[in-house]
């Protein structure tokens, strides 16, 4: 079964709102076996929705729109469906009682309720409404000689319970396969390089299929298999994961079901899930990276048993004072190096007599790099149970990359040091 996926609003046009709407309707249908050809995003403009439609349908048996159901005359997508069906809007009492009580909760009064909203209450007699539990505007699906519309919210909370509750039932009641997915993510080795190591796999492989994706410091790949049962999607995709983990499995922090956003990592909750778990106790002593990599673990539930402390040591009398850094190693060797990102990860394990001591001293950028000491050159401190050592970076980027990139490495030398 083919479905196309169509985005309403001009605001998505001009890029003020991020269409993550399309993102989690594409992984849902794909996890039913259902083809998603194209994603098209249109205007608050009936005629050009309708084109929309009339192209969709060349192809697809469903198509599902977000977005376009409030209450104001640029809300286009249920006259549109209605336009392409050459069906008639009407009022529906009993939903527009229902809507009349949600808004009346906000204003206070139903007298206050703007007279506008009865569009929200407006369908053909044909269609199917779906009731929106998280918000005023119903859905619905329209339907006519074999072809489907089914209109959803914009507001993703409404949007994924509409869809969950209502939408998918009916799609896997017409699906005959299943798509499954599991994800691998790397840390360490860049995208060309992977795909290098990789290649007769990735050039092999019809079901399941492999596909890389960079991401900010990581690489992601999507390891997919297509089958009538679940079980049988489970077999391919192991099997294929146990050959890429004997490939190139030292770069890989985490295997799993669910996928991430270019915005997010989960290398922080790995790293410190595996301190929790390690019961070793940790410090941290930052410069350049600012407390990025102490922000990173304290979102994890329970790391207070493991991390005791995170200090953000920018300057060289901090360093000094809080660390012990001697005064004669940031004269002789200055502030970013390898002296002083060892006595700095000494310094904070020590006061506080914990088994890991981490610390950061950098040149993040825009200013104070010299022919010695580039902008992006990092120099990482590692205390570990008596053992010190330093490792020296160099980042491109500018100065929130910088920093972040930092952080990612810090967080992955303390996942290799804990797997030892």
């Amino acid at each position: 079964m083919n479905i196309e996926i169509i985005s309403v609003g001009t605001e998505l046009l001009l890029g003020d709102i991020l269409n993550s709407n399309a993102q989690f309707l594409s992984r849902e249908i794909a996890n039913l076996g259902m083809n998603v050809y194209t994603q098209m995003t249109v205007g608050d403009n009936i005629d050009r929705l309708v084109d929309c439609f009339e192209f969709a349908f060349r192809r697809a048996d469903i198509v599902i729109t977000t977005g376009g159901l409030g209450p104001t005359t640029d809300d286009i997508t249920k006259e549109g469906a209605a336009k392409y069906f050459n069906q008639e809007l009407r009022l529906n009492e009993h939903y527009w009682k229902i809507i009349l009580e949600k808004c009346a909760k906000f204003s206070g009064d139903i007298s206050k309720v703007p007279a506008n909203n009865i569009r929200q209450a407006m369908f053909p007699e044909e269609a199917t409404i779906i009731p929106n539990n998280n918000g005023t505007a119903p859905g619905a699906i329209f339907a006519k000689d074999g072809k489907k519309i089914i209109v959803l919210p914009g507001p993703p909370r409404e949007m994924k319970a509409m869809f969950r509750e209502n939408v998918l039932p009916l799609l896997i009641s017409e699906s005959k396969e299943i798509i499954k997915s599991k994800y691998i993510r790397f840390f360490g080795i860049g995208e060309s390089s992977l795909e290098i190591k990789l290649i007769d796999l990735l050039n092999s492989q019809t079901n399941p299929t492999m596909a890389l994706y960079a991401k900010e410091g990581e690489v992601l790949i999507r390891v997919t298999a297509k089958c009538k049962t679940s079980e049988e999607c489970n077999l391919l995709i192991d099997g294929l994961v146990s050959k890429v983990e004997e490939i190139c499995g030292e770069y890989i922090y985490l295997i799993g079901d669910e996928s991430i956003s270019d915005s997010q990592s989960e290398l922080d909750t790995v790293v410190a899930r595996m301190l929790v778990e390690s019961g070793l106790k940790i410090s941290i002593a930052e410069s350049c990276t600012g407390g990025l990599i102490a922000s990173s673990l304290i979102s994890y539930p329970g790391i207070s048993s493991s991390l005791m402390e995170g200090c953000v040591t920018y300057s060289n009398e901090a360093k000094i004072h809080r660390l012990g850094v001697n005064k004669d190693t940031l004269d002789k060797f200055g502030a970013v190096s390898r002296e002083t990102a060892m006595e700095m990860a000494t310094g904070i394990a020590k006061s506080l007599g914990v088994d890991i001591g981490i610390s950061t001293t950098g040149i993040a950028g825009p200013n104070g790099e010299s022919e010695e000491k580039p902008i992006g050159l990092v120099y990482f401190g590692v205390y570990n149970r008596g053992e010190v050592y330093s490792i020296k970076r160099v980042f491109t980027g500018d100065r929130n990359m910088v920093r972040n990139r930092a952080t990612k490495f810090a967080l992955n030398e303390i996942r290799l040091l804990l797997k030892k």
